[in-house]
Parts: structure tokens; sequence; C-alpha cells
């Protein structure tokens, strides 16, 4: 089973009332690199009037969930943030928006709305991912087999990561978690044989 999350780094500014709003999303693996990104921000924005965040860490052991306002309105900064994480589905994930105030209050609502956009266009800017489980095979044919074989493989949305070409054919397939068996008896059925499969039992995310 996998989950969503951020393909890399994604920063937006937004200027609200002269309110100048920076989000920074980036994918963390952990309580600890979510806690060291939020630092790093903070420091590079030290004279910002807030530094907002908030972290969602699932990695399948450890479960986490934090935000703050950082001097904003209780509710109204980190939480509408971690909202837009939430309504996204996503995972491993942390953000920060910086905010230079610009003399004009916002109010309650306005807030909430600033906030929750620097998160939205940070998320977009970084672009989302599945992560997934997955699994490995070989598979082993002659060089007539060789379209037939990549057009199976590719169909059923396995992945060839290798590829070896001595006096036969040699590809490494990945595929989703639970997926190799069925694709490695397919690709026998459809070569009549011809093409030799082998579990490598090598799984990573």
């Amino acid at each position: 089973m996998g989950y969503l999350t951020l393909k890399g780094l994604g920063t937006a500014r937004i200027i609200i009332k002269k309110s100048v709003f920076i989000g920074y999303a980036s994918p963390a693996g952990s309580e600890r690199e979510a806690e060291e990104f939020i630092s790093r921000v903070r420091e590079y924005h030290s004279d910002a009037t807030h530094n907002v965040f908030s972290y969602v860490i699932n990695d399948g052991k450890n479960f986490a969930v934090r935000y703050d306002d950082n001097g904003e309105p209780k509710g109204s900064a980190g939480k509408p943030v971690l909202k837009v994480i939430q309504n996204r589905g996503l995972s491993n994930i942390v953000i920060v928006v910086t905010r230079y105030f610009g003399g004009i209050k916002l109010g309650y609502g306005g807030l909430v709305k600033a906030y929750g956009e620097a998160a939205s266009l940070a998320i977009e800017k970084a672009g989302i991912v599945e992560v997934y489980e997955t699994e490995r095979f070989e598979v082993t044919f002659p060089y007539s087999l060789f379209h037939a074989v990549r057009e199976t493989i590719e169909n059923a949305g396995g992945r060839i990561v290798s590829e070896d070409y001595g006096n036969l054919v040699k590809f490494t397939v990945k595929t989703r978690k639970g997926e190799a068996e069925s694709l490695m008896e397919l690709i026998t059925e459809r070569t009549r044989g011809r093409a030799q499969t082998r579990a490598l039992f090598m799984r990573s995310v």
C-alpha cells in the first residue's frame, strides 16, 4: 500500500494587503527531518514576523502530526496549513509559511485563507508523487521476444530498471508489492514459456 508525498521542495510567494507570505513545502521522512527543515527556514527568515509550520509524518512505525501558529491568533495559521496537508491526503511532509507583516491586519478569516493559500501553492510547486513498496524479478529471453516482453511488462504497470544484452536479453523489472508473481506468470504465458523469470525477493520503497 502506498502513500502520497511531495516530489521535492516547493516554494510560493503571495502578497495580501501588503503582508508577504512565503510557503515552503518539502518531503520529510522523519520528525527529525521535519524539525531540521523548520529550523533552517526560521533561521533564514529570522527577521520575519511569523514562521508558521505544520507536518505529518508516517513512516510505518511512527505517526506524528504537529502544527504551530508561531504567535498568530490560535488556530488561524498552523491549523489551516495542516488542513491543506490532510485534505490532499499527504504524508511525510513539512510546510513552513513565513509572514512579513505589512501593517494591515487581515482578521482571523483572512489569516486562515492566506496561510492556507500559501501552503497550497507551495505544494503545487513541489508536485505530488505516490510512494509504494516494490518487488523485483528478472526475465531472460531471446532477442526475438524483445518487443513482446517489453510491451507485456509496460502494459501491466511494471518498470524495467536495468537491461543486459548478451547471448540472451535480461531485464530486471520492478512492480508494486504483490504484483510480481502475476506479471511473471503473464510473461510466461505470453511467450509460451520461452522467457524465463526469477524472483529477486528484493523490496524497496
